[in-house]
């Protein structure tokens, strides 16, 4: 009986193509193996096995990829990368990106949130997204929605937009405005998220939650919490 052998080995011989093409077609998610698709190029498969190319099959070269999560509260940032997985993919994601398994490795978080925080969360493999969300942070609007108790100080709503010092520092004018009377908009640059529960007891109020519902031009919509999607091709934060 024939040794198995590696299956893009079996594809490259199968199609024909060169054996990277082999290997794109694999890692495309294009190629079953006895039914089921298999990621891995180096997959070994004996002579009996199945393998079979998926209609419409592509070679062309996997992008990297950035995925937004609705980040569920209490999760830090390794616990929000575990809940990036096909089983979370949100059922309404019109980005028509087609899901591997190669999207789900080397994500970099980006802009992270506190982990009592919820909200929209950015994970990139794409550099030029990292570079962005890196370099250019202190110039990118953060959106959120802080749920406080207590009573605002007098001219508590004009000192959190322009006039509060943290550590010495004058904090960057801001946007901030009442949605109802336990709820405060938030429209932050240059100012972490995580400051907001400390700018909100300078005026007299408690911080009990807070969600992040759109960094610069992209916003968290609909999408559920605990779920994710796929940044859409003419999207730019």
């Amino acid at each position: 009986m024939a040794e198995p052998i590696r299956l893009a080995k079996r594809v490259a011989a199968m199609v024909p193509c060169s054996r990277r093409e082999a290997e794109e077609y694999i890692e495309g998610g294009w190629v079953r193996v006895d039914g089921l698709v298999v990621h891995e190029p180096q997959h070994r498969v004996a002579d009996e096995q199945r393998v079979e190319l998926d209609t419409g099959a592509a070679t062309a070269n996997l992008e990297p990829v950035t995925l937004l999560l609705h980040k569920p509260v209490g999760a830090n940032d390794q616990q929000a990368l575990a809940l990036l997985s096909p089983a979370t993919h949100a059922s309404d994601d019109d980005s028509g990106v087609r899901s591997v398994k190669r999207h789900f490795v080397r994500l970099v978080p980006l802009l992270p949130l506190p982990s009592q925080a919820s909200g929209l969360a950015v994970f990139s493999q794409d550099g030029r997204i990292i570079r962005k969300l890196t370099e250019d942070a202190l110039s990118i609007e953060q959106e959120l929605i802080a749920q406080v108790t207590g009573t605002i100080m007098d001219n508590g709503l004009a000192r959190l937009a322009h006039g509060l010092v943290y550590e010495g520092r004058p904090l960057p004018p801001i946007k901030v405005s009442w949605q109802n009377e336990t709820r405060l908009r938030f429209a932050l640059k240059g100012i972490p998220p995580w400051l907001v529960e400390w700018m909100c007891a300078q005026v007299g109020l408690r911080l009990t939650a807070l969600k992040r519902i759109r960094i610069g031009r992209v916003p968290m919509a609909a999408l559920p919490e605990g779920q994710w999607r796929y940044l859409r091709a003419g999207e730019r934060f």
